[in-house]
This record gives C-alpha cells, structure tokens and sequence, in this order.
C-alpha cells in the first residue's frame, strides 16, 4: 500500500510544479497581464468566449486556410449552432496584446450593418482568437485590383461599387458619431473591407483601432500607424496637423480611387511616368475635362457616379486634415449631385518625384 503511494506522490507533485511554473510564466508575462488587465476592467463582456479545443473543433484543426495578415492566420470555421465563422489565430510572437485588445473593445461595442461581428474570443495562456461572422465574398481587395479581379472571374459594375464606397462611408460614419465612443480605425484599406453573398461591404480588422470620447477632436498615438499608401500625412508626420477622424478620411478617399481605377495608387508598371500615381493622372484628367476613360464605365449613369466618386475621393486625400470633408460630409457629396461638386485643389504631395514626404513614405 504505502510503494503503491510513490508513483501517485511523483505525478502529483509534478502537476503541482507544472501549475506553480505556469502560474509564474502568465504572471511574468506582459501581453498576459495587459490582456488579463483589460478583461478584469470591461467585466463581463457581450461576445461569448470559447475555449481553444473548441477553436480546434470549429476550424476542423485548421484545415481551411482563408488568409494571413501582419498578425496571424484566419480559417474557415463552423459553429455547433450551425453557423460558419472566421476564426483569426493571433501570431503570439507579433501581438503584444495590442492587437486581441484593440479587437475586442472596439468591435464588441459595435452594431452596424457596414460593421463586421465580432461573435467570440479565445484566450488561454498563449493563445488567442478572434471569431467573427463569415463573409462569402471575401475582401475588396479581390475585385477591383487587376490580377486580383481577372483570378476570381468578377469585375464590380459601377453600380456596385458606388454603394461599396457608400456603405464603407456609412460604416465611418457610424464609429465616429454612432457610437458612445468615438473608434478611429486607422487602417481603412480595401484588404480591410468584406463583402457579403450580396456585395455589401462591412469594415473589419480593427487591431490597430483607437478608442477615444466623442468630444476628442484630436487624438495622441506615438508613430505612425497604418499601411504605407493610405496613411494621412498628418499621421506620418504631425507637422501636417493634428490626427483626428480626418486620418480615417483620407484612408478611405484613396480606397476610393482604388475602387475607381482598378489598380493600386501607386503602380510602377504603367507605361508613362506621369500614370505612375493613379490620383495625379485622374486628377488631371478631370481638371482639363477629358473623359476618365475607365473600363467600367459602359453608359452615362455610369460616368457620373465614377466621377462623382473620383472627386470625393480627391476632397478625401487633401494633405491638411482641415481641408478634408467629414465623413458625413463625404455621404452627402456621394448622395448629391455630380454637378453640384466642385474639383478640390491640388495636394502637392500628388508629386512623388518633388515631394519628400512622398519619398520618406515609401520607405516607411
């Protein structure tokens, strides 16, 4: 009776050792004390929270791989009630926490048709999960870029992408006088919009989102935040102005042009140096009256709603954030008239060559 104690006393100690030992690892973890920090402080949240065996489950062990981003894997997944899901895995040598916390506390205070849902989280020791709700179509990004749009077999009518950039604008709209607080995204980009089985877009990754009262006009944030191509100048550099919901404006006025012209805002493979910029070339375009001259565009109807968005894309990406329109402001003009639209002055950054901000961004 008493040898038969050895073996019992032995495991029982080293399950004891394992649990000081994991105890003293989360503790000395930062990430793991910000994160558990921040879910003491919100109390109980609204979105369930799921265990990483169910994450495993759901994802069916990660089979169906739908993507990577700057910080980790998003897979397919299926709930028990029957609903199918995206389930991000955060990278947990990328996130410092930052990523899970931003996500959870801003989205979860969301509710917005043009905003994605965010249903669950994981958190258990070292790993973290985001689960939200599946959107067929995937991200913009795969339908209006060339390569990307000629591999799906879709290009968007005009009629489909003037209600994208309306209910991406309405979207913004809602995070910054929607909500309770104000939530500036700072990484509106077409990678970051998903499209339903209808086309209809809903803004998602908001792990680098800031979270600020509705009185703030000004935000602080140390560095510049965003992907190179859509940061405001003001974001980059402060010397341009204050960073405000303006910095959101101009992300999505450049998204914008995107959508209009099919190809990236900057593009080295264009035959001229002077198309090397997307928004120079149309901008001249539109000053000297020339047809946009855009594949898309197949009737009148058409022509005004390109160029009604091209010059509310142009108002957009003004360099001083007091230049730019408001994000209800850029509905308005969207939902008004072509005619009663004016063509905004010329930014200098348009310039890439004279520019050296231009120059210093591309290195960023």
């Amino acid at each position: 009776m008493v040898l038969g104690l050895g073996p019992v006393v032995t495991v029982a100690l080293l399950l004891v050792m394992v649990k000081i030992y994991y105890t003293r690892w989360k503790k000395k973890n930062p990430t793991n004390q910000r994160i558990e920090v921040f879910l003491k402080n919100h109390g109980p949240l609204q979105i369930k929270k799921y265990s990483y065996s169910e994450i495993i489950k759901a994802t069916n062990s990660f089979r169906n791989n739908l993507g990577q981003g700057g910080f980790g894997c998003v897979y397919k997944g299926k709930l028990q009630d029957g609903r199918y899901v995206a389930v991000k895995i955060l990278n947990a040598l990328k996130d410092s926490g930052e990523e899970f916390i931003n996500e959870v506390a801003s989205i979860s205070r969301t509710s917005h048709i043009n905003i994605v849902t965010l249903l669950g989280f994981c958190y258990e020791g070292s790993k973290r999960a985001l689960i939200y709700e599946f959107m067929s179509n995937g991200s913009l990004e795969k339908f209006i870029f060339d390569e990307n749009a000629q591999a799906t077999n879709r290009q968007l009518d005009c009629q489909t992408m003037y209600d994208i950039a309306i209910g991406v604008a309405r979207g913004l709209e809602y995070l910054h006088k929607g909500c309770n607080t104000r939530i500036l995204h700072f990484d509106i980009k077409p990678h970051n919009i998903l499209l339903d089985e209808n086309f209809k877009p809903k803004i998602s990754d908001f792990g680098l989102a800031k979270i600020c009262t509705r009185k703030e006009s000004m935000v602080s944030i140390f560095g510049a935040r965003g992907t190179a191509g859509y940061i405001a100048p003001e974001v980059f550099s402060r010397n341009f102005g204050a960073v405000s919901h303006k910095s959101d404006v101009y992300s999505y006025g450049m998204m914008v042009l995107e959508i209009v012209g099919g190809r990236k805002n900057i593009t080295v493979e264009v035959d001229r140096s002077s198309e090397i910029y997307f928004p120079h070339w149309i901008y001249n375009r539109l000053e000297s009256n020339q047809e946009l001259d855009l594949k898309n565009i197949k009737s009148e109807s058409d022509e005004k709603m390109v160029k009604k968005m091209t010059i509310v894309g142009l108002w957009c990406i003004q360099t001083h954030p007091s230049t730019r329109p408001a994000i209800s402001k850029v509905l308005e003009m969207l939902e008004g008239n072509v005619e009663a639209l004016q063509v905004p002055p010329k930014p200098f950054l348009f310039s890439p060559s004279t520019s050296p901000v231009q120059l210093s961004w591309e290195t960023l």
